[in-house]
């Protein structure tokens, strides 16, 4: 998408901080952090959210959750625990509406989150 944030990330027209990639996913740090780890597994395909996934998308899925643990474990926090947010639509508090995840870990979180 023409003017997508994370389209821009992934084609390499804005520079981040990248942690991983490869075809399916781009994992960049926030620039925002709210926890001492916290990334984006970003898809490299343009969806706008969970909502327009479709079932060619089951093994993006499955590589982003299964990326996200492999991190979490690499860096150590995995036993500790982390958390594994998608905000869908604005009133959820999705601000790129581009799909992405944000893998959140080395904090205590609450429950019920926001």
């Amino acid at each position: 998408m023409e003017n997508c944030l994370f389209c821009k990330i992934v084609e390499g027209k804005i520079p981040a901080k990248k942690i991983y990639e490869d075809d399916l996913i781009v994992v960049i740090e926030d620039i925002a952090p709210v926890a001492p780890l916290h990334l984006l597994l970003v898809s490299k395909k343009h969806i706008v959210n969970t909502v327009d996934l479709t079932a060619e998308d089951a093994e993006l899925l499955g590589r982003i959750f299964l990326v996200a643990a492999r991190i979490a474990g690499e860096k150590g926090l995995a036993g500790s625990g982390f958390r594994i947010v998608n905000n869908n639509n604005e009133g959820a508090g999705q601000s790129v509406f581009h799909l992405h995840f944000h893998l959140l870990a080395g904090r205590r979180f609450d429950w019920p989150p926001g």
